[in-house]
């Protein structure tokens, strides 16, 4: 625990995911306004001590806004993340322990890493229509491939190891083997990955979000919120400066927690300190 505590990445880093998680957890509780009321008679009011981010094009306070959207996206985020990272870790398991089932999920794998990331989530979506589900199994197509590549390098780093070989003397299963004695050696670089797969979500879905494909209104998230802006950057910036400032600290929190526990879990680094 020390270790982590000294680490100045990771400790905030986790300042400021607890900040957000906070806001979104006690989001009712923190905001005064409900979030889709519209008030046209308040309509692009600015920074206020009654409206502390000011109000948008139809009178809705952006501070509850952006606060009840946090919930969305780091809904969307935290499943992408953990699915992604679940089904990846179990490919990745068994494609680096099996040649010929690595043979196969390979050239799977390098085909989908060959187009952009949010490109094809913007096709998925539209294939599939517009939602916050449909948002989040894009984001586990084209995430699980980055987690089977790294799972993969971990399997064949260590399948090799003496104490494998020992394992497989005594009789062990090929199945007891994976997830008794590789996985727990995986597992480090899998949680770093995942943590990043967290921050890239929420980008995505705020892009997704903007285009109008994730969503859908007058339900709040911050990529829609910016999008509701986006005509009025000059009369009233403050619609896409406060949505802009949380993605980028939630997603700047979890980059820095990712970072910490790369360093916290390299051996090669930790030697080095």
């Amino acid at each position: 625990m020390k270790r982590y505590i000294k680490n100045k990445l990771f400790v905030i880093g986790s300042i400021l995911i607890l900040i957000v998680l906070t806001f979104a957890i006690f989001a009712p509780i923190i905001t005064k306004f409900d979030p889709i009321k519209i008030d046209t008679d308040n309509s692009l009011q600015p920074v206020s001590y009654i409206h502390y981010f000011g109000t948008d094009e139809l009178g809705r306070d952006v501070f509850s806004r952006v606060i009840h959207g946090s919930r969305i996206s780091l809904y969307v985020g935290f499943f992408a993340a953990i699915i992604s990272g679940i089904i990846g870790m179990v490919l990745g398991l068994f494609a680096g322990y099996y040649q010929k089932f690595d043979n196969v999920l390979s050239r799977f794998v390098d085909g989908l890493l060959v187009f952009p990331g949010l490109i094809m989530a913007i096709l998925i979506v539209a294939a599939l229509g517009p939602s916050i589900n449909n948002v989040i199994i894009a984001m586990v197509t084209l995430y699980t491939p980055q987690i089977i590549r790294v799972v993969r390098g971990s399997v064949v780093s260590v399948k090799n190891e003496d104490y494998i070989d020992a394992a497989r003397v005594v009789g062990a299963s090929d199945m007891r083997i994976l997830f008794i004695h590789i996985l727990p050696n995986s597992l480090a670089p899998l949680i770093v990955q995942v943590t990043f797969g967290f921050a890239w979500a929420i980008l995505v879905e705020a892009g997704i979000s903007f285009l109008g494909l994730g969503m859908p209104p007058p339900n709040p998230s911050w990529g829609n919120i910016i999008s509701d802006g986006r005509n009025f950057v000059y009369t009233a910036p403050w619609i896409m400066f406060f949505p802009g400032i949380a993605i980028s600290l939630a997603v700047m929190g979890l980059n820095f927690i990712g970072d910490g526990l790369r360093d916290l879990t390299d051996s090669r680094i930790r030697n080095v300190q």
